[in-house]
């Protein structure tokens, strides 16, 4: 394993990068924070010319079967943007449920199942997992009261991120994964504190449902959360890179603020942090093992969060404005703290699985 990114990683980053800055820059984002935050221009042009919709899935269904390193890249790229697209809800998470979608058999089906990643990969359609982005591998049913019967789902899940988007709902029931229609369930915007990335209730009134298959729904989760984890790197990067320029800018006592040695310190020290929380995150996306990613979301969420408040102090007046985007990267930040499990879950998981005793 290595931690290093290759070649082919940089070119992808350069490209999605590219394309933020020019589409979509944290100004942009935040004057369509509170009306319309999803930019489906944006997505389809990430998704179709670039490719990023398919990185996961294989080549036989249409897309680039890459691994969850190359998809890490492109999540660190969008955090640093706070892009509102939906990358991880669809590309990663519902994306990754289908692939691990088994028969009664234990054979993947390459049906529907098969025809639903080809629609993802082309960026033809859109999925949402329906899970609560507060789920963890460690409790998969948090926040979800779904059942299934005779092939119609009854139910409500909430804090769905993603599904006010969807094509297709990716609803898991029972141990296994069913899909959905939008159109036949209720879904019920409600307040997130993260603008960019919307959470609604979804509510299954003996719906019709195709069942798909069985699923480990722990597992999904578990490999969302090591990708979140480089979701969080690229927003501690842009508070940390944002708050370096200022201070070399900002001047008091006719000197940068940045040349007095109580803000180099607090910088020096949170660089050190971004510094670990991307080698936890290299190595949760290309490990993947349980304890690798319990480490990097148990580390990672606490840098993110600290970035971002380290952020909006040096900025000073401005910081603490609607005006400035810090406050999209703060947010992002906090709501990423909980989702697919809290810092606590992760860190008595890292317990658990290196066989740490705890305090008597």
């Amino acid at each position: 394993m290595t931690l290093l990114y290759s070649e082919v990683e940089e070119e992808l980053r350069s490209a999605v990068r590219g394309l933020l800055a020019d589409r979509c820059p944290p100004a942009a984002v935040l004057r369509r924070a509170e009306s319309d935050p999803h930019d489906p221009a944006l997505w389809k042009t990430l998704a179709g010319e670039i490719g990023v919709a398919g990185l996961l899935v294989p080549q036989e269904y249409g897309g680039a079967g890459a691994s969850a390193s190359e998809a890490a890249v492109v999540l660190e790229e969008l955090g640093r943007g706070v892009a509102p697209v939906p990358f991880l809800t669809s590309a990663v998470l519902a994306t990754r449920a289908l692939l691990d979608v088994c028969d009664d058999t234990g054979e993947p089906r390459a049906g529907l199942v098969g025809e639903l990643l080809g629609r993802l990969a082309e960026g033809r359609a859109t999925a949402a997992l329906a899970v609560s982005l507060t789920a963890s591998p460690y409790q998969p049913g948090r926040g979800s009261s779904v059942t299934a019967r005779a092939g119609r789902l009854s139910g409500t899940v909430s804090g769905v991120a993603g599904a006010a988007v969807a094509d297709v709902l990716l609803v898991p029931a029972g141990g296994e994964l069913h899909t959905v229609d939008p159109a036949a369930v209720r879904i019920e915007a409600v307040p997130s504190f993260d603008l960019t990335r919307p959470v609604a209730t979804v509510t299954f009134a003996d719906v019709p449902a195709t069942r798909l298959g069985a699923v480990d729904l722990a597992a999904v989760l578990r490999f969302g959360a090591g990708l979140l984890a480089s979701e969080q790197v690229g927003v501690a990067e842009w508070c940390l890179d944002a708050t370096l320029a200022h201070v070399r800018e900002r001047r008091q006592f006719a000197r940068p603020i940045g040349s007095f040695q109580a803000v180099k310190h607090r910088l020096a020290d949170l660089w050190l942090d971004v510094v670990r929380a991307r080698a936890a995150a290299r190595a949760a996306a290309a490990d993947g093992s349980a304890l690798t990613v319990a480490v990097a979301q148990a580390w990672n969420s606490g840098v993110a969060v600290l970035a971002a408040e380290e952020a909006v102090q040096l900025h000073g007046g401005i910081g603490m404005t609607w005006e400035h985007p810090l406050h999209l990267f703060l947010k992002r930040a906090k709501a990423a703290e909980i989702a697919l499990g809290t810092p606590g879950d992760h860190r008595a998981a890292v317990a658990s699985l290196a066989d740490v005793p705890g305090p008597e």
